[in-house]
């Protein structure tokens, strides 16, 4: 559906009271547009009406006449620079941004997250944070997990034969 379809949409669902659909189309068209601002603040305005400062925040992030409450909420939830970077979604480079403020709260998002990981990141990939040799995870979790996974799968089996011997019988 395009663009301006889907947004003729979410003003109708919000003008009969439909708030969770249009949140969810705005976060869809978000995801297809990650570099749209205007659609960015409308989302913001659509958390403002759930009272939601810290994702409001999120998404108004890049605007320079963004509410410093909103901001300090979003910083809040996401305190690291991996996680901002991950939560704002952009795609591409900065200069993509349609307006010096945004260019440069990118830029300084992405060089502290570079700075936090130990090498430079962009935005089209996902900083996890972890080093090298953290990522394959610990032995002891992988094989705990297992177990369950095991555990659970007999439990599941044993009550199916079970049953099958009550039907039997």
């Amino acid at each position: 559906m395009p663009l301006r379809d889907t947004l003729a949409r979410v003003e109708a669902d919000l003008a009969t009271g439909r708030v969770p659909v249009a949140r969810q189309r705005l976060r869809g068209l978000v995801s297809s547009y990650p570099n749209d601002l205007p659609l960015r603040r409308r989302l913001a305005e659509v958390y403002r009406l759930y009272a939601e400062p810290a994702e409001a925040g999120r998404w108004m992030y890049l605007e320079q006449d963004r509410d410093e409450a909103e901001t300090a909420a979003f910083e809040a939830r996401y305190r690291t620079a991996q996680q901002r970077m991950r939560a704002l979604a952009w795609r591409g480079p900065e200069s993509r941004a349609q307006t010096v403020f945004a260019r440069e709260q990118l830029a300084a998002v992405r060089a502290a997250c570079s700075e936090a990981v130990g090498h430079a990141v962009d935005w089209d990939t996902k900083p996890s944070g972890r080093h090298e040799e953290d990522r394959e995870g610990s032995p002891l979790i992988g094989f705990l997990a297992g177990a369950g996974c095991l555990a659970a799968l007999l439990a599941f089996v044993a009550i199916w034969v079970n049953g099958l011997v009550a039907l039997v019988d």
